[in-house]
C-alpha cells in the first residue's frame, strides 16, 4: 500500500548574477529579468534574458536563468536546450548540470538525469539537493537501495530537509523497512505538523507494524487536514477492521465509496465487516462488487459444469455423525482481514463464508473452490472447504482439503484436529488419533478430550 509517488524538487536557487559585460543596457535587462523571475513573471523574464543573449551570445548565466524560467513554465525541453548552451560555455558549474537533470527527470528521462546529477555532485559534493534529486531518480527507476544511499547523504548534509525525509520514508516502505519509514515520517510531522502526506505515510507504516490504534490516529489526523481524501478513509477502515471496530469500519468504507465509487478494496473491507456483523446478504453484495470492479482476472463461472462434489460416506469408525457434527461446529474458521490481491481470491473466500452462514452451501463451495483456483496456497480456503465438505458428508474430500491446508501451513493445529476427527469417523483410528496427538502437541487442548474418549 503506497501513499504517493516521490516528487521532484525544482531548484529554486538564487538567480545567477550577470557576468561578461559592464554596467550597460544588457545588464539592466538581466537584472530586470531576475526581478521578474523572482516575482513569478517567468514569461517576462524570458524576454529580458533573450535580449541579453542577443547582445552577448556567450553569457552562460543568461542561458541558465532563461532555462530556469522555462522550467518553471513546465517547458522542460526548452529549458534543457538553454542548459545545454550554458554548459557548453561553462562546463564547470554544478548548478547547470543539476538543473538540467531536474528537467530531464520531469520528462521521465531518469537515466540521463542520473548522469547530470553525478556530474553536479562531482563538481560540488556538498550540495544536498543534488543527492536528493538523484535519489528520487533512482527511486523512479525502481532502485530504492541506491535511492536511500543518496537520500542518506542528502540528510547528512541537511538533516531538516522535509522533502528528503519524506522521500526516504517512501523508499524505506518499498523495502519493507517500516520501522525506519515510521521514524522518517515522524520527523516530517515534527518539522511540519500540517503535512498531510506524512500522517498518511506514517499510518501505513503503523498498519504494517501492527499498531492499528496508532494507524487510526494518523489517518484521522490526515483526514482533519484533507477531509475528502478517500485513501485515508479506506486505510482507516482497514485498521478498524483489525481492531474489530466493524461498525466504525463500515462508516469509513461508506465514505470511501462516496468519494471513490470504483474502489473495490473498500467493497471488500466493508463486506468483511458486514460478514463479522452477520449481515451476510450485505456482505455477499459487497463481495460481488469487490470481485467484479476493475478485475482483469475475472473468471466467468459456468455453474452448470461446476457440480457439487458431495459424496456420502457411511460412518465406519467410533465417531458417529452426530458427534462429528458437534465437534465440527465448535471449530471457528480463522477469519481476519488481509489485503485483497489483484486476483480477488480473498473476496471469493469471504463471500463463501457468508453464503455458508446463509445456508447456501453449494454457492459457498463454488466460492471456496474459486478462491483456491485463483490462489492455490490459500490455506483458509482449503480449510473452510474441508469443513463444508465434511458437513455435506463428503468426508474423504474433506480429508484431502485438510491435508492440503496442512501441506501449505505445517503448524495448522485446527486442521490436524478436524482431520483426526474425520478419520475417526471413517474408521481410520490410528491415523486419526495421531492427528489428534499432533494437534494437542501444538497447543490445541480440545484434542486431548477426543483422545481420552476415542483413542484408548
Amino acid at each position: 500500500m503506497k501513499f504517493c509517488t516521490l516528487s521532484l524538487f525544482l531548484i529554486f536557487c538564487s538567480l545567477l548574477p550577470s557576468t561578461g559585460f559592464s554596467q550597460s543596457p544588457p545588464e539592466q535587462f538581466f537584472e530586470l529579468g531576475n526581478a521578474k523571475a523572482k516575482s513569478g513573471d517567468f514569461i517576462g523574464a524570458i524576454g529580458n534574458y533573450s535580449m541579453v543573449i542577443a547582445a552577448n551570445a556567450e553569457n552562460a548565466p543568461s542561458y541558465f536563468n532563461r532555462g530556469f524560467a522555462k522550467a518553471n513554465l513546465k517547458d522542460h525541453r526548452g529549458a534543457i536546450q538553454d542548459y545545454d548552451k550554458a554548459i557548453q560555455i561553462n562546463p564547470n558549474e554544478s548548478l547547470y548540470y543539476e538543473s538540467r537533470g531536474v528537467s530531464k527527470s520531469a520528462l521521465d528521462d531518469h537515466t540521463a538525469a542520473l548522469q547530470d546529477y553525478a556530474r553536479a555532485i562531482e563538481l560540488n559534493p556538498d550540495q544536498p539537493k543534488a543527492y536528493y534529486n538523484r535519489g528520487v531518480s533512482y527511486a523512479k527507476l525502481n532502485n530504492p537501495t541506491l535511492a536511500i544511499k543518496d537520500l542518506n547523504k542528502a540528510n547528512e548534509l541537511d538533516p531538516n530537509d522535509i522533502a528528503t525525509l519524506y522521500a526516504r520514508g517512501n523508499c524505506k516502505q518499498s523495502l519493507r523497512d517500516y520501522a525506519g519509514s515510521l521514524e522518517d515520517f515522524s520527523r516530517v510531522v515534527d518539522l511540519s505538523p500540517k503535512r498531510t502526506g506524512a500522517y498518511g505515510g506514517r499510518g501505513l507504516a503503523r498498519l504494517e507494524l501492527g499498531d492499528f490504534k496508532g494507524a487510526v490516529a494518523d489517518f484521522s489526523k490526515a483526514l482533519e487536514l484533507s477531509p475528502n481524501e478517500s485513501f485515508f478513509y479506506n486505510n482507516r477502515g482497514y485498521a478498524k477492521n483489525k481492531l474489530k471496530d466493524y461498525d466504525g469500519a463500515i462508516q469509513d468504507y461508506n465514505k470511501t465509496l462516496q468519494l471513490d465509487p470504483e474502489n473495490y478494496t473498500a467493497y471488500y473491507g466493508r463486506g468483511f465487516a458486514k460478514n463479522k456483523l452477520n449481515d451476510h446478504t450485505g456482505s455477499i453484495s459487497d463481495m460481488d462488487a469487490a470481485i467484479r470492479i476493475k478485475n482483469k482476472y475475472i473468471v466467468i463461472e459456468d455453474k452448470k459444469s461446476r457440480k457439487s462434489s458431495k459424496e456420502v460416506v457411511p460412518n465406519l469408525g467410533p465417531l458417529d455423525k452426530s458427534t462429528l457434527d458437534q465437534f465440527r461446529n465448535q471449530i471457528e474458521i480463522n477469519n481476519i482481514i488481509i489485503p485483497i490481491s489483484n486476483v480477488r481470491a480473498e473476496a471469493y473466500f469471504i463471500r463463501g463464508l457468508s453464503k455458508a452462514k446463509s445456508s447456501n452451501f453449494n454457492g459457498a463451495l463454488e466460492d471456496y473452490t474459486m478462491a483456491i483456483e485463483l490462489s492455490p496456497t490459500f490455506t483458509n480456503a482449503f480449510f473452510a472447504r474441508g469443513i463444508l465438505k465434511s458437513q455435506e458428508d463428503n468426508q474423504q474430500g474433506a480429508v484431502l482439503d485438510f491435508s492440503s491446508a496442512i501441506r501449505i501451513t505445517e503448524n495448522f493445529k485446527e486442521s490436524y484436529y478436524i482431520r483426526g476427527l474425520v478419520k475417526l469417523n471413517l474408521g481410520e483410528v490410528n491415523d486419526g488419533c495421531l492427528d489428534l496427538s499432533t494437534a494437542g502437541e501444538m497447543g490445541y487442548q480440545q484434542a486431548y478430550n477426543a483422545i481420552v474418549t476415542y483413542c484408548n
